[in-house]
Protein backbone atom coordinates (compact mmCIF):
# COMPACT_ATOMS: atom_id res chain seq x y z
CA UNK A 1 0.00 0.00 0.00
CA UNK A 2 3.07 2.63 0.61
CA UNK A 3 4.48 1.37 -2.36
CA UNK A 4 1.16 2.55 -4.06
CA UNK A 5 0.74 6.41 -2.27
CA UNK A 6 4.47 6.59 -3.45
CA UNK A 7 3.77 5.86 -7.03
CA UNK A 8 0.67 8.12 -6.70
CA UNK A 9 2.74 11.40 -5.01
CA UNK A 10 5.44 10.60 -7.81
CA UNK A 11 2.93 10.20 -10.63
CA UNK A 12 1.45 14.15 -9.64
CA UNK A 13 4.54 15.54 -9.06
CA UNK A 14 6.07 14.40 -12.41
CA UNK A 15 2.66 15.64 -14.43
CA UNK A 16 0.59 12.21 -14.63
CA UNK A 17 3.30 10.36 -16.03
CA UNK A 18 5.78 7.84 -14.60
CA UNK A 19 8.33 5.61 -15.51
CA UNK A 20 9.60 2.61 -13.66
CA UNK A 21 11.05 -0.45 -13.84
CA UNK A 22 10.08 -3.16 -12.66
CA UNK A 23 12.13 -6.55 -12.05
CA UNK A 24 10.87 -9.93 -10.40
CA UNK A 25 12.79 -12.12 -8.51
CA UNK A 26 11.98 -15.39 -5.56
CA UNK A 27 12.07 -14.42 -1.77
CA UNK A 28 11.79 -17.67 0.35
CA UNK A 29 9.56 -19.11 -2.69
CA UNK A 30 7.51 -16.37 -2.78
CA UNK A 31 7.26 -13.76 -6.02
CA UNK A 32 8.05 -10.28 -5.78
CA UNK A 33 8.29 -7.57 -8.02
CA UNK A 34 10.91 -4.97 -7.38
CA UNK A 35 10.18 -1.12 -8.77
CA UNK A 36 13.20 0.86 -8.78
CA UNK A 37 12.42 4.77 -7.71
CA UNK A 38 12.26 6.97 -10.83
CA UNK A 39 14.10 9.61 -10.55
CA UNK A 40 12.57 13.02 -8.82
CA UNK A 41 10.76 15.60 -11.00
CA UNK A 42 13.18 18.59 -11.61
CA UNK A 43 12.46 21.54 -9.08
CA UNK A 44 11.89 23.84 -7.69
CA UNK A 45 8.60 22.82 -5.69
CA UNK A 46 5.95 24.79 -4.98
CA UNK A 47 5.66 24.67 -0.90
CA UNK A 48 3.68 26.93 1.04
CA UNK A 49 5.12 29.85 3.38
CA UNK A 50 3.54 28.60 6.15
CA UNK A 51 5.53 25.42 5.72
CA UNK A 52 8.96 26.80 4.96
CA UNK A 53 8.38 29.23 8.20
CA UNK A 54 9.12 25.60 10.30
CA UNK A 55 12.30 25.19 8.29
CA UNK A 56 13.76 28.88 8.95
CA UNK A 57 17.04 28.88 10.74
CA UNK A 58 18.38 32.53 10.51
CA UNK A 59 16.22 34.90 10.04
CA UNK A 60 17.41 38.26 9.44
CA UNK A 61 14.54 41.55 10.04
CA UNK A 62 14.55 44.35 8.00
CA UNK A 63 15.20 47.88 8.79
CA UNK A 64 12.55 50.47 8.88
CA UNK A 65 13.50 53.13 6.60
CA UNK A 66 13.62 55.66 9.35
CA UNK A 67 11.91 58.55 7.11
CA UNK A 68 8.76 56.29 6.48
CA UNK A 69 8.10 55.23 9.85
CA UNK A 70 7.90 58.87 10.83
CA UNK A 71 5.75 59.49 8.32
CA UNK A 72 3.37 56.24 9.60
CA UNK A 73 3.99 54.18 6.33
CA UNK A 74 3.01 50.60 6.93
CA UNK A 75 2.36 46.94 4.92
CA UNK A 76 3.17 44.10 3.97
CA UNK A 77 5.89 43.62 1.03
CA UNK A 78 5.19 40.09 -0.30
CA UNK A 79 7.88 37.93 -2.01
CA UNK A 80 8.86 35.28 -3.92
CA UNK A 81 11.58 33.20 -3.60
CA UNK A 82 13.40 29.79 -4.60
CA UNK A 83 15.03 28.33 -1.77
CA UNK A 84 18.43 26.06 -2.80
CA UNK A 85 19.04 22.37 -1.99
CA UNK A 86 21.50 23.90 0.80
CA UNK A 87 18.89 26.25 2.52
CA UNK A 88 20.19 29.62 0.77
CA UNK A 89 18.01 31.77 -0.94
CA UNK A 90 19.03 31.27 -4.52
CA UNK A 91 16.54 34.10 -6.18
CA UNK A 92 14.38 37.01 -4.51
CA UNK A 93 11.84 38.97 -5.71
CA UNK A 94 8.89 41.61 -5.03
CA UNK A 95 5.85 40.58 -6.51
CA UNK A 96 3.21 42.86 -4.78
CA UNK A 97 3.48 46.81 -5.59
CA UNK A 98 4.58 48.81 -2.20
CA UNK A 99 6.75 52.02 -1.22
CA UNK A 100 9.95 50.75 -2.58
CA UNK A 101 12.09 51.90 0.41
CA UNK A 102 9.86 48.73 2.21
CA UNK A 103 10.25 46.87 -0.67
CA UNK A 104 14.52 46.85 -1.21
CA UNK A 105 14.71 46.36 3.00
CA UNK A 106 12.57 43.37 2.78
CA UNK A 107 14.65 42.08 -0.12
CA UNK A 108 17.84 43.10 1.88
CA UNK A 109 16.66 41.20 5.06
CA UNK A 110 15.35 37.73 3.26
CA UNK A 111 18.39 37.52 1.35
CA UNK A 112 20.35 36.82 4.38
CA UNK A 113 18.12 34.29 5.82
CA UNK A 114 18.68 30.40 6.21
CA UNK A 115 16.43 27.56 5.84
CA UNK A 116 16.82 24.12 6.72
CA UNK A 117 16.28 22.60 3.14
CA UNK A 118 13.69 20.80 2.18
CA UNK A 119 13.58 17.20 1.94
CA UNK A 120 11.41 14.76 -0.67
CA UNK A 121 11.64 11.33 -0.10
CA UNK A 122 15.18 11.70 1.56
CA UNK A 123 17.06 14.30 -0.73
CA UNK A 124 16.85 17.73 -0.49
CA UNK A 125 15.37 19.97 -3.34
CA UNK A 126 14.84 23.39 -4.87
CA UNK A 127 11.71 25.22 -3.38
CA UNK A 128 9.56 28.05 -4.62
CA UNK A 129 7.49 29.58 -1.84
CA UNK A 130 6.26 33.03 -0.85
CA UNK A 131 7.75 35.16 1.96
CA UNK A 132 5.75 37.76 3.92
CA UNK A 133 7.64 40.88 5.61
CA UNK A 134 5.82 42.83 7.14
CA UNK A 135 6.12 46.40 8.29
CA UNK A 136 3.70 47.58 11.35
CA UNK A 137 4.62 50.53 13.68
CA UNK A 138 3.84 49.84 17.21
CA UNK A 139 2.31 51.53 19.35
CA UNK A 140 3.45 52.83 22.67
CA UNK A 141 2.19 50.90 25.53
CA UNK A 142 -0.62 52.59 27.58
CA UNK A 143 0.45 55.05 29.63
CA UNK A 144 3.83 55.77 28.57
Amino acid sequence: MRLVKQLIFLMLCSGGTIAAEAQTGSVNGSQTEAVTRPPLPRGPFRISGGVMAGLLLTRVDPVYPPDLKAAGVQGTIELRAVIGKDGSVETLEAITPGPIPLRDAALAAVRQWKYRPYLLNGEPVQVDTVIHVRFQIESPPPGA
